[in-house]
């Protein structure tokens, strides 16, 4: 092969490593007060309800 298609493979596999890595470093936990865990538990039950129906 030559050096240009290794080029090109380096730079797809550093763009889809990058991508992966920012993905990574972007995902957070949330931290809910237990209010805001009691209204999403509420709703999800509302929901609930109205699925069964």
């Amino acid at each position: 092969m030559t050096t240009t298609i290794w080029l090109i493979i380096a730079t797809v596999l550093m763009f889809i490593v990058s991508g992966i890595y920012l993905l990574y470093k972007s995902a957070k936990k949330f931290n809910l007060s237990k209010q805001q865990l009691e209204k999403i538990n509420q709703r999800n039950r509302e929901q609930d309800k109205k699925d069964k129906e």
